[in-house]
């Protein structure tokens, strides 16, 4: 199997904080896509993503897993609004890669897998199912307080 290729598609730094962050009008033209983040939050609770705008509580569930290197917990959950969380964060900085698999499908589900968490507090990892079969033409980061100046978003495409 080759290697695959990431493609710069978008980088987005805060100049100064914000709720959310939107990438619009992906090309349809990768297999997947893969979102690097490098993020802070005022809070430390961490970030949503919402697919096309999606709004509509059945369409997102998860499972996830994290240790804080005394405990382990694991669990899952569905019908959130706006998105379920899909990583965690800190008010120090807090990296993030979000894999979107099969973005451009118009036949199935959509697959995503998480792993974040500032690595002296707490280490999470999530996979989500976005319940449509629309392609994936725009998705938004929505805090659960606020993105700090200086976060860092990074997206790219995975040629097939």
């Amino acid at each position: 199997m080759p290697t695959p290729t990431y493609i710069p598609l978008q980088t987005i730094t805060l100049g100064s904080s914000a709720s959310s962050v939107t990438f619009a009008s992906i090309p349809q033209t990768y297999r997947d896509l893969v979102c690097a983040l490098s993020v802070a939050t005022t809070t430390g609770q961490g970030v949503k993503f919402q697919y096309n705008g999606e709004t509509a509580t059945a369409n997102y569930s998860r499972v996830f897993m994290f240790g804080t290197g005394s405990s382990t917990s694991s669990g899952s959950s569905s019908g959130d609004a706006n998105a379920q969380k899909l990583i965690q964060t800190k008010t120090s900085i807090s990296t993030a890669v979000v894999q979107i698999m099969d973005y451009s499908a118009t036949d199935k589900h959509k697959t995503i897998l998480a792993r974040s968490g500032p690595a002296d507090d707490i280490v999470f990892a999530e996979a989500q199912r976005w319940a449509s079969t629309s392609a994936i033409t725009s998705f938004t980061i929505l805090s659960e307080s606020v993105l700090n100046a200086n976060t860092t978003i990074s997206l790219y495409g995975i040629e097939a």
